[in-house]
C-alpha cells in the first residue's frame, strides 16, 4: 500500500507505460462511478461514459445540471487527488520516455489532454532518464534574488493572462481561476529552486505571496475589486500549492527551463470558449400570523425596509429596499429597489392569495466592489451574476396563518460555477429573508411603512 501511494502522490518514483496505462484506466474507472452516484442521487439520470469523458464543458454541464452547488463543491474536491496523479504521473512518464517533464501540464488542456495520455501510453522507456530519485539538500544562498525572481515569473504570468481573460476575452473560465494559479505556482517555484535547493515550505510561501501581489496590483490598478479577490483567493491557492510542488520538483530533480510553463495559462485562457452556465435555486420560508389576502397585498409590493444591519449587506452587496408595481395581473411590472439600483420583474403569474411570479429582464449591480477608488466597475460585475427568475407562494395554514415561499433561480458565468454558486447562493438567501422577514414584521404589526 505505501508503494501505491508513493507512485500516485511521490514525486520520485519513475512511471513506466504499463503501470501509466493501469493506473489510469483504474483511477477513471473509480472517480466515474463515485460521480455518476452523486449525480444520479442529485438528479435521478445517468452520466453516460460518453459524456463524461468528453472534453467539451457544455456537455458535461448538462450531465451536472441540477445538481446543487454543496454537491459541485464536493466533486470538485473530490477530484482534485486524482488531477494531482493525473499531473504528476503524466510528468514522470513522459520523462521516462526521454520527453519534457513540461509535456504534463497539457493535461489540463480539455482538447489535447486525451492526446496527451494516448502517446504516454504508447512510447517506450527511454535509455537514460535524467530524473533524480533524491533531490538535493536546501541551500540558503541567493534566497532573496531567487526569491524576487520566481515572484517576477509569477507576476509575468498572472496579470497578462488576467487582462487577457477578464478584458478580452470577457471570460472568467476555468483557465483563469484554475490554469493560471497552477501555473504562477509552477514558474515561481521552478525559478526559486533552480541552482538553489528550497524546502517546500518555503516554496509554498513563495507562491503564495506571489499570488497575494498580483491580487494587490490588480486592485491597485483597479482591474478588479477587493470583494471578488478576496472570495477567489482561497481557490487559487488551493491550486498554486500543488503547482508550486511539481515547479519544485521539475527544478530540483530535472535540468528544465521554465519558459514552457509560462504559456499554460494564457493556452487555456485563449482556447476555452464560453459555455451556457448552470441554473441554481434557492428557496426560503417564513411563517406570518395573518391570513392570505393581507400578506399578498405586501408580497406585490412592499413599503422601504429599515437600513441592513447584516455583516453581508454592509460590507456592500446589494440590499433591497422596496417593492413596487405598475399595473395588476400577468403583463404588470414590478420594480425591486436595491441599494446598487432597481430589478425590472415583468409579472408572468398573477394568483392572488396564492402565487405570483415574474422573470427578471433588467438587474442592478449585485454590489459595491471594494477599491481603493470610487467607481471602480470591473466586468464581473455586469452580468456575470444574474438572477433569472423569482417567486413568491403563500400557503394557508390552520389558524389564520400563512407559510409564505420566496424562490429565486440565478445563473454564475464564472468557473467553476459550482464555488461561485455557493457564495452566491448565499447572497441570495440573505436577500431573501430580508425581504421575507420584512413582509412578516409590516404584516403582522399592520405598519404600512418602516
Amino acid at each position: 500500500m505505501k508503494g501505491l501511494l508513493r507512485l500516485w502522490f511521490g514525486l520520485s518514483e519513475r512511471v513506466d507505460r504499463r503501470t501509466y496505462f493501469l493506473t489510469g484506466v483504474g483511477l477513471m474507472f473509480l472517480k466515474y462511478v463515485v460521480d455518476t452516484a452523486v449525480v444520479w442521487s442529485s438528479t435521478g439520470r445517468w452520466w453516460s461514459p460518453l459524456d463524461y469523458v468528453s472534453p467539451l464543458w457544455s456537455v458535461r454541464s448538462g450531465a451536472l445540471r441540477g445538481v446543487s452547488p454543496e454537491a459541485t463543491v464536493w466533486l470538485a474536491l473530490w477530484t482534485l487527488p486524482f488531477l494531482w496523479i493525473g499531473v504528476s504521473m503524466s510528468m514522470r512518464r513522459a520523462v521516462d520516455a526521454g520527453r519534457s517533464a513540461w509535456l504534463a501540464v497539457l493535461f489540463f488542456v480539455p482538447w489535447l489532454k486525451y492526446v496527451l495520455m494516448l502517446a504516454l501510453c504508447l512510447l517506450p522507456t527511454a535509455p537514460a532518464v535524467e530524473w533524480r530519485a533524491h533531490v538535493p539538500a536546501p541551500v540558503t544562498a541567493d534566497r532573496r534574488r531567487s526569491a524576487l525572481l520566481g515572484i517576477g515569473a509569477a507576476l509575468a504570468v498572472t496579470l497578462p493572462t488576467v487582462l487577457l481573460g477578464v478584458y478580452f476575452k470577457r471570460n472568467y473560465s476555468f483557465g483563469l481561476f484554475l490554469g493560471t494559479p497552477f501555473t504562477a505556482g509552477w514558474v515561481s517555484a521552478q525559478v526559486f529552486n533552480t541552482n538553489h535547493p528550497r524546502r517546500v515550505g518555503e516554496t509554498i510561501r513563495l507562491a503564495l505571496l506571489a499570488l497575494l501581489l498580483a491580487g494587490l496590483l490588480l486592485l491597485f490598478f483597479a482591474a478588479e475589486g477587493g470583494f471578488c479577490l478576496l472570495l477567489a483567493f482561497p481557490l487559487a491557492a488551493l491550486v498554486a500549492i500543488p503547482g508550486a510542488l511539481l515547479g519544485r520538483a521539475v527544478a530540483l530533480r530535472g535540468h528544465e527551463a521554465a519558459g514552457l510553463a509560462a504559456l499554460l495559462a494564457p493556452l487555456l485562457v485563449l482556447s476555452e470558449p464560453k459555455v451556457p452556465p448552470p441554473s441554481y435555486e434557492v428557496v426560503s420560508t417564513v411563517e406570518i400570523a395573518a391570513p392570505p389576502d393581507q400578506v399578498w397585498q405586501r408580497v406585490v409590493s412592499f413599503p422601504e425596509i429599515p437600513p441592513p444591519t447584516e455583516w453581508l449587506f454592509r460590507i456592500g452587496v446589494a440590499a433591497p429596499e422596496r417593492a413596487r408595481i405598475v399595473g395588476t395581473g400577468v403583463g404588470a411590472t414590478r420594480y425591486c429597489d436595491f441599494t446598487t439600483g432597481s430589478f425590472v420583474e415583468p409579472i408572468t403569474a398573477w394568483d392572488p392569495g396564492h402565487r405570483l411570479a415574474f422573470d427578471i429582464v433588467r438587474q442592478a449591480p449585485p454590489m459595491h466592489e471594494w477599491s481603493p477608488y470610487r467607481d471602480v466597475n470591473p466586468p464581473h460585475l455586469d452580468g456575470y451574476f444574474r438572477a433569472t427568475h423569482g417567486e413568491f407562494e403563500l400557503t394557508a395554514l390552520p389558524g389564520g396563518r400563512t407559510r409564505l415561499v420566496g424562490r429565486t433561480r440565478y445563473e454564475v458565468e464564472m468557473a467553476p460555477q459550482g464555488y461561485w454558486a455557493v457564495a452566491a447562493g448565499q447572497i441570495v438567501s440573505a436577500i431573501h429573508l430580508r425581504v421575507l422577514r420584512h413582509i412578516q414584521r409590516i404584516v403582522e404589526t399592520g405598519s404600512s411603512a418602516r
